[in-house]
Parts: C-alpha cells; structure tokens; sequence
C-alpha cells in the first residue's frame, strides 16, 4: 500500500495532485486503511520537485482531514444507531470510545488523531452521543493543525530521501503516541489524587464544625 501510494501521488502535479491527496485523505476519514501521513508528506515531496504550492497543498491537506472527519461525525449523529454502520463501527469498537469519553471526556477527539483504528469510531461516537459539533470542530482543528502542515513540510525539506523519511516519521509516531498515552495515564491519576484530596479536606472541615460547641440560644429581655 505505501509503495502504491508513492508511485501514485509521485506522478501527478498542479490540480491533479491536490485533488487525489484530498481524495485519500477523506477516504481515510471515512475509515478506509489507507496511512494519512503518506499522502501528506508526498504532498510536500511534490512541492519539493516544484510540482506544487507549499501553502496550498497543506491547505488541501487540512482540509481533507477537517470535511472527512466532519463527515464521519455528522454520519454517527444521524445514523448512530443503524446496523449498516454498526457493521463499520462495531459494537465493541463503540463501547471502548464511549469509555473513553467517560474517562477523559471531549478532548479524546485530539488524542484520537494520532491512535491507528481508533480515530474513525471515535468521531462516529462522537456524533452518535450527541457531541457539540463546533467543539468536535475546535478540537479536531487542534489535531489537523498537528499534523497537516508538519508532514507536508517534513516532505518539502526532504523530499531527496522519502522512504528515510517515512521510516523516521514511524518511529517518531510510535513516540507521540507513546507519549500521549503516558500523559493521559498521569492525568487520570492526577485527578484521582486531587478528587481524594478534596474529599479529605471536605470530611476535615465538617468533623471540625461537628466538633464546636453549640452556643445556647440569646434569652431576650
């Protein structure tokens, strides 16, 4: 598939190419197992043969990523409960977001981006539980500005050496999501050591009120 996609993107120019990089981009948000960082950084390989623009290619390439994630989110919202896309998101699939929902809430929507097979039944759940879709926007925006224009410009500065490139690019995602998954675990347990905390300083506070003596009431004259 990589290769495939290599020779594919690598002989197209102008219109062409921003169109199929669009193309594969919204076929990977609609939860085809198709890589997006490959169509990205051959998109800035290509300006890097001068068989593009810099700025309208990482333009396309945000834009791929928004409309088809948009896409999938607006699907769950209207047919969550269909048993045609219970067959793309399978009921397991679902059921781990939604605890993901409840653990870490809204913001997973950013998390999700960098997870390979988690970022489709996430935007679906997200629509499907009833998401507010202009923070979905805002959050999903935050990841595609992550990711979008930095492999687009990976792929402009060297694109001389492209399979050294995606091979650094895998490592280093491995790394992120990594490191994603480290800081969500210390936030879980930040949360739990400051909801204790606040429970305990509560439970001080009302056995130091149920200890003071109750002043009788003032006689009147």
């Amino acid at each position: 598939m990589k290769d495939w996609l290599i020779a594919l993107l690598g002989s197209t120019a102008g219109l062409t190419a921003y169109g199929l990089v669009f193309l594969i981009l919204l076929a990977a948000g609609f939860g085809l197992p198709l890589p997006e960082d490959i169509p990205l950084v051959m998109g800035g390989v290509l300006v890097h043969r001068g068989q593009a623009d810099l700025a309208a290619m990482i333009l396309i390439g945000y834009l791929g990523i928004i409309i088809g994630d948009s896409v999938m989110f607006l699907l769950g919202r209207r047919f969550g409960s269909s048993k045609f896309f219970l067959r793309i998101v399978s009921p397991a699939a679902r059921a781990r977001v939604e605890g993901m929902f409840k653990k870490h809430g809204e913001k997973i929507v950013m998390l999700a981006r960098f997870l390979p097979g988690i970022r489709t039944p996430t935007y679906f759940t997200a629509g499907s539980v009833g998401m507010n879709y202009w923070r979905f926007m805002i959050y999903d925006s935050i990841a595609a500005l992550a990711s979008a224009p930095v492999f687009v410009v990976l792929g402009y500065y060297f694109g001389a050496d492209i399979e050294s490139l995606l091979t650094r690019i895998a490592a280093g995602e491995r790394n992120v999501i990594i490191a994603l998954v480290v800081l969500v675990v210390i936030g879980v347990l930040f949360n739990r050591w400051r909801s204790r905390r606040d429970k305990k300083a509560n439970a001080d506070a009302l056995s130091k009120l149920e200890g003071q003596p109750v002043e009788p009431p003032t006689k009147l004259s």
